[in-house]
């Protein structure tokens, strides 16, 4: 299946909400859908915290991340639980109109999203929702996920979609 990661990938942040705590985590499967309405969807793993979230709030933001943001923050999001950890201490970030976080630093854009349908696809639900509110925040290039992994040289978490384990 080397043919699948010559897809092309964009790497979020995509954060939520259920009640009063916020999370976030990096994702790398996010689409636009339908223009009219604005319609996109992300596949989240069901064994993350962020999947929760969402299921039960019912919104998630996606924020486009810059190619300069750095391994560190990418780390943070990616290969951290919010679980052990509250990922947006110290990151700049606001509530929007969905009242999940948008996290600001390191974005060059962002969607909030209402859902509107899932699919469970095993391993992970694919959210699928309109976008009720989004900005431009700069001009810099986005990082893609070959970006990511051929020039900051980062690598995959299990639980991603696009995780391919070793060969043996």
């Amino acid at each position: 299946m080397e043919a699948l990661t010559k897809l092309g990938y964009g790497v979020y942040v995509i954060g939520s909400r259920k009640g009063e705590q916020l999370n976030g985590q990096i994702a790398n499967t996010l689409f636009q859908i339908t223009s009219q309405p604005p319609t996109v969807a992300v596949s989240i793993n069901k064994n993350n915290l962020t999947h929760q979230f969402i299921k039960e709030s019912q919104v998630f933001t996606a924020s486009i991340l810059c190619q300069d943001t750095p391994l560190s923050f990418i780390g943070r999001f990616g290969f951290k639980s919010g679980r052990d950890i509250n990922k947006l201490e110290g990151i700049g970030y606001r509530i929007g109109e969905t009242e999940a976080p948008i996290i600001i630093e390191n974005a060059t854009a962002y969607l909030e999203v209402r859902v509107s349908k899932e699919i469970d696809m095993g391993s992970h639900t694919i959210f699928i929702g309109e976008v009720v509110a989004s900005e431009v925040i700069s001009q810099e290039a986005c990082m893609t996920y070959e970006y990511y992994h051929q020039i900051k040289r980062g690598t995959t978490p299990m639980a991603a979609p696009t995780y391919v384990g070793e060969k043996k």
